[in-house]
């Protein structure tokens, strides 16, 4: 299958969460025959900031962002795929994306919107009833998110949407494994995010609340955007973390920590990429409670849940290094059994190949136009 995906970056981390979830699936559809075209605008410095080369199993294609001719020259290019996804949170363009992707809809050609965070889209369009993607949602074949369960399935649904189906985030276990311990990221616990305003207050309670209450532990920083933060003295800003060192942040510190962001915890079943990124390490991780946690790892045997800033001091302060690797073996086991980017292009093919070709909605003409181009490769 010819697949055209628009999303964010796939070859800069750079203030965008979403790339290790883009390189694990599309990476895992490569390796099941699948060729897939990333188009990624030239935003945000993220070209400055490039963590990887453009990679043998994906073609990139690099868009500029003065003016718009760019991208209608991205979509031209994407006619003739099999699928066309636009992902959410492009940055840019995101609501010319959202409407004329559907213009690419035809015989042969299935078109999927795929949310990088259904909370977020969900309830943007809940606080806004004229917002234009309430009436493009239910136009697509499919919407796939990377998380939400069970209650972004229904509300979703509940905007007459045809299907929604999470496919989760994974570890790629040829990406996020154990390596030796660098001295840069020795710390009693750490955490890696970037500032975003849903998450700060989460952050301030998870994170900095628990240092201070135990100043002789020492806790680690990482991430954009904390650099006129205010700081407790034991704790160590490292700023942007290259995802090269991702595998050496997680297993050098004692425990690391995941905070979700505030509509991603109310939401719950969303494990964002950096529950995996540790699990895959074999780090010992700790993280914020929300809903669903054990369909990913059981709670105090493969993770460590805490409620609020107190339980995270009381965690660490009582945490051995025995206890701390042990566990993040277990969740190692578990993710490489269960959690893999492997398992998640299986379902997405199960998914792909229960969705009928393209018909016309009430009122939508569908242009004829090419069948499948070269088939479909499973």
């Amino acid at each position: 299958m010819n697949i055209a995906f628009f999303g964010s970056s796939l070859v800069s981390a750079y203030w965008n969460g979403a790339a290790t979830y883009y390189r694990g699936i599309i990476r895992a559809l490569d390796a099941r025959g699948h060729r897939v075209t990333f188009y990624e605008p030239d935003a945000f410095d993220r070209q400055a900031h490039r963590d990887i080369s453009d990679p043998p199993w994906a073609r990139v294609v690099v868009y500029p962002v003065d003016g718009d001719a760019g991208v209608l020259t991205a979509l031209e290019d994407a006619a003739h795929a099999d699928l066309v996804v636009k992902a959410s949170g492009v940055g840019v363009f995101d609501e010319l994306l959202e409407r004329e992707v559907l213009s690419l809809r035809r015989p042969g050609t299935l078109v999927a919107f795929w949310d990088v965070d259904a909370p977020a889209t969900l309830e943007r369009l809940a606080a806004d009833p004229g917002d234009p993607f309430r009436a493009l949602a239910p136009r697509y074949d499919l919407i796939l998110t990377y998380g939400g369960g069970e209650p972004v399935v229904q509300a979703y649904e509940a905007l007459g949407v045809k299907s929604c189906v999470p496919i989760y985030n994974a570890v790629d276990e040829d990406t996020h494994h154990p390596v030796p311990p660098d001295p840069r990221f020795t710390a009693d616990l750490a955490f890696l995010g970037n500032r975003l305003p849903d998450r700060e207050s989460r952050v301030d309670e998870f994170f900095f609340t628990p240092a201070c209450l135990l100043p002789q532990r020492h806790f680690l920083l990482g991430g954009n955007g904390w650099g006129d933060r205010l700081m407790p003295a034991n704790v160590e800003y490292v700023g942007h973390v290259y995802s090269r060192d991702h595998n050496a942040f997680n297993v050098t510190p004692r425990a690391v920590l995941n905070v979700n962001r505030e509509s991603m915890a109310r939401f719950g079943y969303s494990p964002p990429t950096r529950v995996f990124e540790a699990a895959g390490a074999g780090a010992c991780l700790v993280t914020d409670a929300w809903p669903g946690i054990e369909m990913f790892l059981e709670p105090e045997w493969e993770v460590l849940v805490a409620r609020n800033g107190e339980e995270v001091a009381a965690l660490v302060a009582s945490l051995d290094l025995r206890t701390a690797r042990e566990l993040g073996g277990r969740a190692r086991r578990r993710v490489l059994s269960e959690h893999t980017y492997a398992h998640r292009a299986a379902q997405f093919e199960a998914v792909i190949e229960g969705i009928d070709s393209p018909r016309p909605a009430p009122g939508e003409v569908i242009v004829a136009g090419h069948g499948l181009a070269g088939g479909a490769t499973t």
